[in-house]
């Protein structure tokens, strides 16, 4: 079937007459449409300027007000300056990108300078960090040492083997020393630090004996005791170079020991005690009777999350002439007298358990060499070796002061079963 086309006349719409159906068809908009559309978008162009006229006047006013406000806190800092108080001013107020940003970019914990060593937990005597540019360091402590030894002497002439015609000594001597010491240090520079130790020495002596051809069945305890100030040292410390993470620092250390204290010689020794033959100290020196110089090197390595640490260094006493030894039938003459060298090394580790604390290993030991009397080695000196073991503990309440325990265990006969020291340093 074909489609026909009807045309209504005065009609509005076209009609398609197509299989019998009817399809109606509106036309093209009329010219009066388009120009009411003009004339809305007209409108609508000179309200938009309106308004962005509106918001331009609004931004004029805010920035106005921002001059004032910044003007008014200008003269508030002043204000401020002037009576004493001065407080940065605060940052401005970071977007929320910025402070996703600056959250991502955060270190976790406190980074270590770079320029100076890593501080961990404190057992030997000198310290590993040096005292920064203009600070002071005090640190008072407290040391207890206690040793036990024994003592067989033999003082007489055989006839036949196994028979002893003379004295027989067997002794049991048990020490106890507790030390205090004022410690200051000041930084002169980040490089170079001085340092004073003042020490308060007190010992207390037990010795335990019996003279088996006395004829005494009964054991004789003779205590003797000595307190005063001991001998005061003078330190100086320079770092070498700038360490690093998995680079060493080096820092090199001169001692100055004087002999404050009171000397062996000056400490009466009794020859006998109730017909006892003893040989002993009624009065107990609180130094070594000598003045000496201990240069020396430490060398501390970081290695996240360790410290390994280590010094090296050599004391030498220096000779007294014309002594004579205090004793209670009289002083007897000595001569001169020159203390052997004592080299010592240690090494250890420390260890950060958290940003507060710290934990420490670590080995000491000397070998001290034999005495001479009037330039001779003295006949019975002989070379002694101190070993200690040591553990040592650090706690840091705040920036300015941390509590310091260590234990030393001694390792050789000669050396005191324990070692015992806390320390508090404070800086200011």
């Amino acid at each position: 079937m074909q489609n026909k086309l009807i045309i209504c006349v005065g009609c509005s719409f076209v009609c398609i007459f197509s299989n019998g159906l009817i399809y109606a068809q509106a036309p093209a908009t009329d010219t009066l449409n388009s120009e009411q559309i003009k004339q809305l978008l007209d409108e609508q162009t000179r309200k938009l300027a309106a308004e962005r006229k509106k918001l331009a006047d609004q931004e004029a006013q805010l920035s106005e007000t921002r001059k004032n406000l910044d003007e008014a806190q200008r003269q508030l800092n002043e204000l401020k300056t002037q009576a004493g108080f001065a407080p940065p001013p605060p940052p401005p107020p970071a977007t929320k990108p910025q402070v996703a940003q600056q959250e991502q970019n955060k270190p976790v914990g406190q980074a270590p300078d770079n320029n100076r060593p890593l501080e961990v937990a404190q057992i030997f005597q000198q310290p590993g960090v040096l005292t920064p540019k203009g600070e002071f360091t005090f640190e008072p402590s407290l040391q207890y040492g206690y040793s036990t030894s024994n003592r067989l002497a033999l003082v007489g002439y055989t006839v036949i083997p196994a028979i002893l015609i003379g004295l027989i000594d067997v002794r049991e001597v048990k020490r106890s020393t507790y030390t205090t010491t004022l410690t200051g240090r000041y930084g002169i520079t980040n490089r170079f630090e001085l340092e004073a130790r003042v020490p308060y020495v007190y010992r207390y002596d037990s010795s335990i004996g019996r003279e088996v051809l006395e004829g005494s069945a009964n054991n004789t305890v003779f205590d003797s005791d000595g307190k005063g100030l001991g001998d005061v040292e003078f330190t100086a410390r320079y770092q070498f170079n700038d360490g690093g993470t998995d680079t060493p620092f080096y820092v090199g250390t001169m001692r100055v020991k004087t002999r404050t204290g009171t000397d062996p010689f000056e400490s009466e020794i009794s020859t006998r005690i109730s017909g006892f033959r003893t040989g002993i100290e009624t009065e107990l020196p609180t130094g070594s009777g000598f003045y000496g110089v201990q240069p020396g090197l430490t060398v501390l390595y970081p290695s996240d999350p360790a410290v390994f640490f280590g010094s090296l260094s050599y004391l030498y006493s220096f000779k007294r002439n014309n002594l004579e030894q205090k004793t209670d039938t009289g002083n007897v003459d000595i001569g001169s007298v020159q203390p052997g060298g004592i080299l010592e090394f240690n090494f250890g580790m420390g260890l950060a358990l958290n940003e507060h604390s710290s934990f420490s290993i670590g080995y000491d030991q000397s070998s001290v060499g034999k005495i001479k009397q009037n330039g001779h080695a003295v006949a019975d000196s002989v070379t002694v070796e101190l070993a200690t073991l040591l553990l040592g503990f650090s706690y840091q309440f705040n920036p300015n002061r941390s509590l310091n325990i260590s234990v030393g265990a001694g390792l050789t006969a000669d050396t005191p079963d324990v070692t015992l020291t806390v320390r508090m340093p404070m800086n200011f």
